[in-house]
């Protein structure tokens, strides 16, 4: 089935703005938003959404309604995506990235892994997390930093994508159980491949949940090591549940958060009993240690 791209052109100024309302609206749900420079010298840029085509119709009606106080006059546009892995496409030249102690490549770079490396082997699928952008790459630093300094009995990779982030907590630490989840089953389903493709038998949950919707989060909470690497607004909007089912003490990370959202984070996470422990910087995003107080 085709996906299709409904967008709006407008100046870099208003598609931000424009952004951060879709972000909203879609932050939660299986659609990709985002923006694109057309025309520098013109300032055309353009804020859209990703849908499969069966999707089209609710979606551009959702649109409609989120712009229709701010942008009453925004003509929403239409394009029909080729069908092309576009990610495995854009994968296929990509190097091997290092985080700390980890390595995270494709089955094509397997003999770029070093003695001392703990390495994690991503190919390119339809899910997000493969080392590359920067809120993964400070997730796997600071799973190694916090994994150096804790002893979690159990952890919860909540938006697992890829299953990177679960991986990278089994190989580091074999005897801890991690419950992964996504609100996608097609992430779920890559995830489980990486799993597969790692070595690692048994010991990773897998479940397909939005949010924490899920009887699994009871059966396998609380959690000592939280991560979540997902998007700034759901991640405020959750901070309430987040912490629900960390354990006293536990610790939790956070990315998928730009540089400016920090203290919006960090806030909402403060005042539902976290407190901050550090914050890393990567290609201007952050990612975030809190505790349980």
């Amino acid at each position: 089935m085709s996906e299709i791209r409904l967008y709006v052109s407008t100046t870099e100024k208003k598609a931000e703005q424009i952004l951060d309302i879709l972000s909203f609206c879609f932050g939660e749900e299986d659609f990709a938003v985002g923006t694109t420079e057309i025309d520098e010298k013109k300032d055309i840029w353009e804020a859209s959404v990703y849908m499969m085509a069966e999707d089209e119709a609710e979606v551009h009606a959702r649109i409609a309604e989120a712009l229709s106080q701010e942008f009453p006059d925004a003509v929403i546009e239409r394009e029909i995506i080729p069908d092309i892995d576009w990610i495995a496409k854009s994968l296929e030249g990509l190097k091997p990235v290092r985080a700390g102690r980890f390595l995270v490549h494709g089955s094509h770079d397997r003999d770029k892994v070093r003695s001392g490396d703990i390495a994690i082997e991503i190919d390119a699928g339809q899910a997000f997390g493969t080392g590359h952008h920067g809120t993964t790459a400070g997730c796997l630093e600071t799973i190694e930093r916090v994994l150096n300094g804790e002893n979690p009995r159990n952890a919860l990779d909540l938006g697992t994508g890829s299953g990177v982030l679960a991986i990278a907590v089994r190989k580091l630490r074999p005897m801890i159980p991690v419950l992964a989840t996504d609100i996608d089953p097609v992430a779920v389903r890559v995830a489980r491949e990486n799993v597969r493709r790692n070595g690692i038998a048994n010991g990773i949950a897998l479940e397909t949940a939005p949010g924490f919707h899920s009887p699994a989060f009871d059966r396998y909470g609380p959690f000592d090591l939280i991560i979540a690497n997902i998007l700034a607004r759901p991640l405020i909007k959750m901070a309430p549940q987040l912490v629900n089912h960390l354990s006293s003490g536990g610790s939790v990370i956070l990315s998928g958060i730009l540089a400016e959202q920090r203290w919006k984070v960090i806030s909402a996470y403060s005042g539902a009993g976290l407190g901050h422990v550090r914050t890393i910087w990567r290609n201007g995003w952050v990612t975030i240690h809190l505790r349980k107080q």
